[in-house]
């Protein structure tokens, strides 16, 4: 079976939803706080909640819809009795964190109502049942269907055009796309601006300019970070330095660790490090 883009993304980098609350909520909660780098999804399935955000801005959400925070994000909700909220909050940790490239395509705070995910209502209409009726494994099965509305919000950006720029907007591009399934399925290819553009058949300047314009990086910018992206994955898997680097296209150790040092400011041994000691707080 033919895979598309953004399935390969989620093999490569998967998600893990936990659910830790279901039902009514009053009164005012903090969300974000705690130094975890993880996001969170927040289904009002009925009566509102005004959200204060960064900054003092505040806006008011009135059921049912969904907020997505895809990376750590402090917020707080302000619920009153008369305003009757039912909720299933989730936390959302995507593997290699906030370097994760779906966390960082996506954007800081999505608030959707739940008409306009038209395909995911099936989804929906199981996951709210599950979350208010419970029964023998809810919370494997509640967590399951939050990775699952993930996936399903994606779809809905790329196929409704509401990325403008970034990795989803690339998704969406018929002629970026070419070039990033090839980036993200060799890595260690000998690249060049040329052979990115023949993949997408642009012409070399074109192409350029457009995969910037679209992405927000220059091309071999972002085939630096998806390597990076790709080494702090094989690191946290246990893999020697030796074989990421080849894996990841870089002739050996040292030259690895040379744009490790320039690109994240520490070693890839300093890095495991610290990501284990951080890993160990939660």
């Amino acid at each position: 079976m033919q895979t598309d883009p953004l399935s390969n993304l989620f093999t490569r980098f998967n998600l893990q939803a936990g659910v830790f609350h279901n039902g009514n909520l009053c009164g005012i909660v903090d969300f974000g706080i705690d130094g975890d780098t993880g996001g969170h999804l927040h289904l009002l399935r009925a009566g509102r909640l005004r959200v204060h955000l960064k900054e003092g801005k505040t806006m008011q959400v009135h059921a049912p819809s969904l907020l997505c925070f895809a990376r750590s994000s402090e917020h707080r909700f302000e619920v009153t009795e008369e305003d009757k909220a039912e909720l299933t909050c989730a936390s959302l940790h995507f593997q290699g964190g906030s370097n994760n490239p779906i966390a960082q395509a996506m954007p800081e705070l999505l608030v959707l109502s739940v008409d306009e995910l038209v395909h995911a209502r099936p989804l929906l209409n199981w996951l709210f049942a599950e979350a208010f009726e419970p029964a023998e494994g809810r919370v494997a099965v509640l967590n399951r269907l939050c990775e699952l509305l993930v996936i399903q919000i994606l779809r809905h950006l790329i196929q409704q055009g509401k990325t403008d720029s970034g990795l989803l907007a690339g998704l969406a591009d018929p002629r970026l796309v070419l070039t990033l399934e090839a980036l993200h399925a060799e890595p260690a290819a000998a690249w060049t601006i040329d052979s990115m553009a023949q993949e997408a058949g642009m012409s070399r300047a074109r192409f350029a300019a457009h995969f910037r314009a679209i992405i927000g990086f220059t091309p071999l910018d972002y085939l630096t970070r998806w390597r990076l992206m790709l080494a702090q994955q094989q690191l946290l898997a246990g893999q020697a330095i030796k074989l990421v680097a080849n894996a990841v296209g870089y002739e050996s150790a040292s030259a690895l660790t040379r744009v490790f040092r320039q690109r994240l400011g520490s070693s890839p041994a300093s890095w495991l490090s610290q990501q284990r000691k951080d890993a160990a707080r939660f």
